[in-house]
């Protein structure tokens, strides 16, 4: 057994190899890349993608796994080897059922597209990737269709990020948050109305970057295991446990872009970074599921980022980095502003309380893109149409519509947007199993340190990876199931006594 376990990691070993060369190869398109290269890295990225399916889906994989859950009745439930045939069969049995040529055929286009959209969304031009996501809509239910016995097409590709949700399942969810955030956001509506002036003032790139850099240093993101630099979409990826990289963007008149975003990003970066070394090379390490990562960086970003007690100690640092933008803006007055809630157009620069309506309509237009009751040339109406009836709001031009999310045109339509409410929802549920073991991490978090916040995460999210199932790691954590009253009780206590609600 103990042979048959090490050759079943040498192979996944290859396996993560070939998939960290792709990561590789999509970090410098996103970063570094000259337009010029998009064709040639295309054909690059699909090549290797192809022959990552190929090594995780070789027969031989399949009998090893044969073997070992045969000889699994001698191993602890509850240990590494275990979790390491129960994922990999997982993995196996998803992936064997996906051509290869569909494999390498998507992720060509998925290339393509990508650069394709950060010309087309500066110059606001969706004509010009209607094609495009027309083809991507072709290529999302073909994913989906190769795992039957689904209720709906979406459903696979939820479960393939978020293991064990559905449609319905999500349904439910958003039911019960809607019918909790629309009245607040009533309530909030009709008080004082907050002043965000301050933060939309000049604020020179290379300081902000500088600031958010020192902050995310003293929350616990490695930088001797990550770097950031500057991308259209934020993102995080993960090439080794040791090799952690996260983006930002950039906008000299809006200090909140870049310092939000990165806040975002480490919240992702420390998650990766904090996985068992153990693991390194095997499917072990990675997060859980994207609703479990995203509830990082949410809890990073806003739980701890947006929190009074955290600006209690950077504010004055702030403030001596932009005295002239800032020296005569009062503490509360900047509070308020970084936490002004008003409905938008922009998804990630979202407050906290409207900023699950945006995933909603995602959400919903998804599902009629999937169901074929919306053709992609009909989207941009139906995106306007959605953001007047919910939130208020109407985009003056596609580049702040439909192209905003670079979601659609590097990936598939379907079973990603619904991991950043799960996030938003397991962050608060987190942050209060955290508090209830460690009351003091509100006073730490005041005086500018960390320490017992980070290491509560490691231990029971971090350094686990994805040993155990979503639901198994949240009741581990947490005493109970994903639950949405926590969430919803930090933002009426947060935001109440931020307007003076009553």
């Amino acid at each position: 057994m103990k042979k048959r376990l090490e050759e079943l990691k040498w192979r996944l070993q290859e396996v993560q190899a070939l998939n960290a060369v792709s990561s590789v190869l999509g970090w410098d398109q996103t970063t570094y890349m000259p337009p010029g290269g998009a064709a040639a890295r295309g054909r690059q990225m699909a090549v290797v993608a192809r022959l990552a399916h190929e090594k995780l889906t070789d027969p031989e994989i399949g009998h090893l796994l044969d073997r070992l859950e045969r000889d699994a009745a001698d191993l602890p439930d509850d240990g590494d080897e275990a979790a390491l045939i129960r994922v990999t069969r997982r993995d196996y049995e998803r992936a064997a059922r996906i051509p290869a040529d569909f494999v390498s055929a998507f992720n060509e286009h998925q290339t393509t597209t990508y650069q394709a959209w950060t010309t087309a969304r500066p110059a606001d031009d969706f004509k010009a990737l209607e094609p495009m996501l027309e083809k991507t809509l072709d290529f999302s239910p073909q994913l989906s269709g190769f795992f039957p016995g689904f209720e709906h097409v979406a459903d696979p590709l939820i479960d393939l990020t978020d293991e064990g949700m559905t449609v319905a399942l999500l349904g439910e969810l958003f039911r019960e948050l809607r019918e909790a955030l629309v009245p607040l956001v009533q309530s909030i509506s009709e008080a004082t109305e907050v002043d965000d002036s301050c933060l939309k003032q000049h604020f020179p790139a290379e300081a902000q970057l500088e600031f958010g850099k020192t902050v995310i240093r003293e929350f616990g993101y490695d930088f001797d295991r990550g770097r950031e630099d500057l991308s259209p979409h934020p993102f995080t990826t993960a090439f080794s446990i040791g090799d952690v990289r996260i983006t930002t963007r950039i906008k000299e008149n809006d200090i909140t872009e870049a310092l939000f975003g990165t806040l975002h990003e480490a919240g992702h970066g420390m998650y990766e970074q904090g996985i068992d070394p153990a693991y390194e090379g095997l499917p072990l390490a990675d997060g859980a599921s994207s609703g479990v990562h995203e509830s990082q960086s949410r809890l990073w970003e806003n739980i701890v980022g947006r929190s009074l007690a955290f600006w209690e100690h950077y504010y004055p640092r702030l403030q001596s980095i932009f005295s002239e933008q800032l020296g005569r803006v009062s503490l509360a007055t900047f509070y308020k502003a970084i936490n002004k809630v008003t409905p938008s157009l922009i998804r990630t620069d979202a407050d906290e309380v409207t900023y699950n309506l945006h995933v909603m309509i995602r959400f919903e237009l998804e599902k009629q893109l999937l169901n074929g009751t919306l053709p992609v040339s009909d989207l941009p109406e139906a995106w306007d149409a959605r953001y007047e009836s919910d939130m208020g709001v109407s985009a003056p031009d596609d580049r702040d519509g439909v192209l905003q999310d670079v979601h659609w045109y590097a990936g598939r339509i379907g079973g990603v947007f619904q991991g950043y409410t799960l996030g938003n929802v397991l962050s608060a549920q987190f942050y209060k199993a955290a508090l209830q073991d460690l009351p003091e991490i509100g006073a730490q978090t005041s005086e500018g340190s960390f320490e017992l916040l980070g290491s509560w995460m490691k231990e029971n999210i971090y350094r686990h990876g994805r040993k155990y199932t979503p639901s198994e790691l949240i009741e581990r954590a947490t005493g109970g199931p994903i639950q949405v009253q926590s969430y919803i009780d930090y933002l009426k206590k947060k935001f109440g006594d931020l307007y003076g609600l009553k």
